[in-house]
């Protein structure tokens, strides 16, 4: 069966370590027959956790669910540091220094909110056109600079022993968690890196409407058949929800503004009977076409 670009919506995975996000976004080509696919934010070979796959018409809503809140459950080792800040890297050096849950727990309020963040070496960033890990590989330092990210809350889940503790972060796009880690462990005054990273949410996926790769490999594309794809809009639940006429529809989907008889502001999404129509924006009773969707795929 192949379906190709009839397939419209998110199929949420569960991304088992040791896979490449593109290399997940490939095995989803393969169950789907998706003609277009994409995902909503890379996560590193070391992690697991929530990977959104966006089918059909749903890719073009990816930039919505990438800047949506994450949640990730992280572990760090302290006492370790390593090229990669992870623990797929070399050791590049070591520390007798252990903090206490009192140390980390007064560090907490320091990494929240709006914070500056230089990505590790070992990362996608472009510098000068290259990614800062294709530098890395080479031996050569990549110049990076520090940017701000956003930090909603770090919660301190446990201290498993004097090497270890596990925390909750919920941040906004383009936070590291090795990153983070390494800072935290610089400010308590010893190193550290990434030990486990899980990413438990993204935007309104979470891990209860995930399927894993074992999942696939058992039930092939009949694992589709089972809730495992959802609804185009789905990362669009923040945005309010209007609806048009089919008429309306069709002047929207060539790029005409249309009247709509009610009155808003801002950004908007389009339904009829059928499904998402458009992202648009509101003036008024007048809304303009952002992005447009064809339940046909074309």
């Amino acid at each position: 069966m192949r379906q190709g670009s009839r397939i419209h919506g998110w199929l949420v995975c569960d991304k088992p370590a040791g896979v490449t996000s593109r290399q997940l976004v490939g095995r989803a080509r393969r169950l789907t027959g998706a003609a277009r696919l994409g995902h909503g934010g890379t996560l590193d070979p070391l992690a697991t956790g929530i990977l959104p796959v966006a089918l059909g018409e749903a890719t073009k809503t990816i930039a919505w669910c990438q800047d949506a809140l994450k949640t990730y459950r992280v572990t760090a080792r302290w006492g370790v540091s390593t090229s990669t800040d992870d623990d797929e890297g070399d050791v590049t050096g070591t520390s007798d220094v252990r903090p206490s849950a009192d140390g980390i727990g007064a560090i907490l309020a320091s990494f929240t909110g709006d914070v500056s963040q230089t990505p590790p070496a070992f990362s996608a960033v472009k510098v000068a056109g290259k990614r800062a890990y294709a530098l890395a590989r080479k031996d050569i330092i990549p110049d990076l600079q520090p940017r701000l990210v956003k930090i909603e809350r770090i919660t301190l889940l446990a201290v498993e022993d004097r090497d270890h503790a596990s925390f909750e972060v919920v941040c906004g796009k383009g936070t590291y968690m090795r990153a983070l880690i390494r800072d935290m462990a610089a400010r308590l005054g010893t190193l550290g890196h990434v030990h486990a990273l899980r990413r438990t949410r993204v935007g309104p996926f979470s891990l209860s409407m995930a399927i894993s790769v074992d999942s696939w490999l058992e039930h092939g594309r009949n694992a589709l058949a089972c809730g495992a794809i959802h609804p185009v809009e789905t990362v669009l639940v923040d945005i309010p929800a209007l609806v048009v006429t089919e008429s309306q529809a069709r002047q929207l989907r060539h790029g005409q503004a249309v009247r709509i008889g009610q009155t808003c502001k801002g950004t908007v999404r389009l339904q009829d009977d059928h499904g998402l129509v458009a992202i648009a924006k509101s003036d008024g009773d007048l809304v303009r076409p952002v992005r447009v969707f064809n339940h046909d795929g074309t």
